[in-house]
């Protein structure tokens, strides 16, 4: 069975129409031709397919364009978008001064998922490794580690991705 969904996609809007089974990943990739984002397992391990869905970091391969209909989806070309004159996000610049890649393919969701770990930090949400739930979260190594722990690096550019995420976050 068809559905139309309406999406907004990196600050343009689309009606796509999907099957009721296909994945945001799937309508995004296929349907809409937004290959930022990356199918890696196709089972929410890897986070290659992380996009920032209504403000917050999502896995697109585990969820159906339907169940967003009318969302607001930025995926890391996007990013740059958002940006004045057309300048790469900060998180996006870290990783690229600091080497945050490899082969690449991973990257979209990594900055995605930086970006979404620093907004969630900036929001007073703790993670599994906050020690002190009263005070304002400082990202040190061991919660960027934490936050970020859903992706992953098949190349190991863990020492880049560190260290653009710790400067995107301001450290």
């Amino acid at each position: 069975m068809e559905h139309t969904v309406s999406l907004r996609i990196d600050h343009t809007d689309h009606q796509v129409v999907v099957d009721t089974r296909t994945t945001l990943l799937d309508a995004l990739r296929e349907r809409v031709g937004n290959t930022s984002p990356k199918k890696g397992c196709d089972h929410g391990q890897c986070g290659s397919c992380t996009v920032l869905l209504d403000g917050r970091r999502h896995l697109t391969c585990l969820t159906l364009a339907v169940a967003h209909d009318g969302a607001e989806i930025v995926t890391a070309s996007g990013l740059a978008e958002a940006g004045d004159d057309g300048d790469l996000h900060p998180v996006q610049q870290a990783f690229l001064d600091h080497d945050g890649y490899q082969c690449g393919y991973c990257t979209p969701g990594q900055v995605c998922s930086a970006v979404g770990v620093i907004d969630e930090a900036k929001r007073g949400q703790p993670s599994h490794v906050t020690a002190d739930l009263e005070a304002d979260i400082d990202l040190d190594d061991d919660e960027i580690r934490e936050r970020m722990s859903g992706n992953l690096c098949r190349c190991g550019a863990y020492v880049g991705i560190l260290d653009a995420v710790r400067e995107g976050a301001g450290r």
